[in-house]
């Protein structure tokens, strides 16, 4: 028997739900073939945990994760909540991550082919519409054995692992990356829209501005400090001097 296409709007994604186990943070690193993938797809917050609304998206099932996670629900009783209250679940894809590391990851039966997703311990990886199952496993390698660096470059070089697995047969145009820590604002949050390498262009913005995150971190608790190129000129001497330091020593 012939399938019938399934008829609608959906977006072709890739994205992956990361949590820091030393510091707590969380965050999300996307790319997908439609323009403004993180006003829609990305919903996360501080203390709290994270989700993934994606394929045929649905920004309203990530506010109502949230509120789950705030109310106590782990990462997969969120996502059976969700699906239990959804009539189009099967045309979306959903990640969630909890405060204690659990995660849970859902791929409708309706999504694009290939399709799926990988859980374990601090991570969700979930992709539809690419080339092979291979991005999935891609970003999942990239992200687990780096886990003393940042999460946001952890989170950035595991969308790069996926994009270089193949990504999207035809590739994508906006991507985005997003990360808390414990204040009830972003200490990363970078977008790229209508780009024809959006996440090429998201690890240029983010080579520019992960050495001022400790900068932006600073500056609402001490608006004293200087102009941000001033303060990374001298933190850039600062650390030139450090090397060249026998013993090593501040």
């Amino acid at each position: 028997m012939k399938e019938t296409a399934v008829i609608g709007i959906e977006f072709t994604t890739f994205s992956l739900i990361g949590r820091c186990e030393r510091t707590g943070m969380f965050g999300i690193a996307i790319a997908t073939s439609e323009m403004a993938v993180g006003s829609r797809c990305i919903h996360v917050a501080p203390g709290v945990g994270a989700v993934i609304t994606q394929a045929s998206t649905n920004p309203r099932l990530g506010h109502l994760g949230l509120n789950l996670l705030r109310a106590g629900y782990s990462a997969p009783r969120v996502l059976e909540e969700i699906a239990a209250s959804d009539p189009f679940v099967e045309r979306r894809q959903l990640g969630c991550l909890d405060v204690t590391g659990l995660a849970a990851g859902r791929t409708g039966a309706d999504n694009k082919p290939w399709a799926g997703h990988r859980v374990d311990r601090n991570v969700v990886v979930a992709a539809n519409a690419v080339v092979s199952a291979d991005v999935a496993d891609a970003m999942l390698g990239a992200f687990q054995p780096s886990a003393d660096r940042p999460l946001w470059e952890r989170l950035l070089s595991a969308l790069e692992a996926g994009k270089a697995a193949g990504g999207q047969p035809n590739g994508e145009v906006s991507s985005g990356l997003f990360v808390v820590d414990r204040q009830p604002y972003a200490m990363v949050d970078l977008r790229v829209d209508l780009h024809p390498e959006p996440v090429v262009e998201l690890r240029r913005l983010a080579d520019a501005y992960f050495p001022l995150v400790p900068y932006y971190d600073l500056r609402p608790r001490d608006p004293s400090v200087p102009s941000a190129a001033d303060w990374l000129t001298a933190q850039r001497r600062r650390d030139e001097g450090e090397r060249g330091r026998p013993d090593g020593r501040r």
